[in-house]
């Protein structure tokens, strides 16, 4: 079984407003309701790919019963944590001017919650896979992705991370399956600037001789980067398309490499089905279908550099 955690899922907002203006009252000329989550992303993906999931992590209050709903009306399977006080949040985001959103707070997470997690977690079996998506809650403690790395150690459960600088640097001594950096936040984590393209590939490199099993890098109009765990290096261009949505590209990346991986067991076929996915929800006005995926698909090429 495949299982994504967010801790701190959300109701996503999502509007288009027709001139936009600072002080005034505006009208809405498209309107979307989803839940969203980096994670949830990820499950969201791998349904309409038609692989089963379970999605985990926390929910509260109202907004929390309808995220719950809206992804088992996907077709997603939960399994979250019900918190007695606060609400999940909502994130407003302007989708008719590009970056522009207000994401909420969420819920504090008590101590005793994040322990139930854990014995949530204790329940994988060997042979599942776990994503680990996102950033934490202030309210967690900032080593919950190593603290679950660490936890399930011992047994055969195939890991990928998608998050930043010390989160994702914490997790290498456990062998994660994917680690998903963009070139930026490869930079960052060794004190450089990075151009996309091949200047990459030895700071990937790195992350591997630190514990990563596959590197990829995305980095978003200019393509994406593999550095697998066989020695195997490719570097594909990003396909021809309209941006409409950014938002949930990179999980879609991550979610069809393992979807890609899955299928037939090749590093270069999960590289494809990833920039696939990632470029296709950037395609599409909502996380892609499997529709949208594959017509993506025939587009991706790649080279191998090493």
């Amino acid at each position: 079984m495949i299982y994504t955690v967010t801790l701190n899922p959300s109701l996503d907002y999502i509007v288009s407003v027709k001139d936009f203006q600072l002080g005034m009252t505006n009208r809405t000329d498209f309107e979307m309701m989803l839940p969203g989550g980096k994670g949830i992303n990820v499950s969201t993906i791998l349904r309409n790919l038609g692989i089963e999931n379970t999605a985990l992590g926390y929910v509260a209050g109202f907004t929390g019963e309808e995220i719950e709903k809206r992804l088992e009306g996907l077709g997603v399977q939960t399994g979250f944590i019900h918190l007695t006080e606060g609400i999940s949040r909502i994130n407003f985001k302007l989708s008719s001017i590009e970056g522009t959103e207000i994401n909420g707070r969420g819920p504090a997470i008590p101590a005793e919650a994040v322990e139930q997690l854990m014995q949530r977690l204790d329940e994988l079996e060997d042979g599942d896979i776990l994503f680990l998506s996102g950033s934490i809650p202030s309210s967690m403690p900032d080593d919950i992705y190593r603290d679950i790395c660490k936890r399930l150690e011992n047994k055969k459960i195939q890991v990928v991370v998608d998050a930043t600088r010390d989160l994702l640097l914490k997790v290498l001594p456990y062998h994660p399956l994917l680690i998903k950096p963009n070139h930026h936040e490869l930079g960052e984590m060794f004190g450089v600037e990075l151009k996309p393209g091949r200047e990459v590939v030895p700071y990937a490199k790195k992350l591997q001789e630190m514990g990563a099993r596959n590197v990829l890098i995305s980095m978003a109009g200019h393509g994406a980067v593999l550095v697998a765990e066989d020695g195997s290096v490719y570097q594909a261009p990003a396909p021809k398309g309209e941006l409409k949505n950014g938002v949930g590209a990179g999980d879609s990346m991550v979610a069809g490499f393992v979807a890609g991986w899955l299928e037939k067991q090749t590093y270069e076929h999960a590289f494809h089905m990833g920039i696939a996915s990632g470029s296709a929800s950037a395609f599409s006005e909502n996380l892609a279908s499997a529709e949208e995926i594959a017509d993506v698909f025939k587009r991706v090429t790649s080279e191998r550099i090493s």
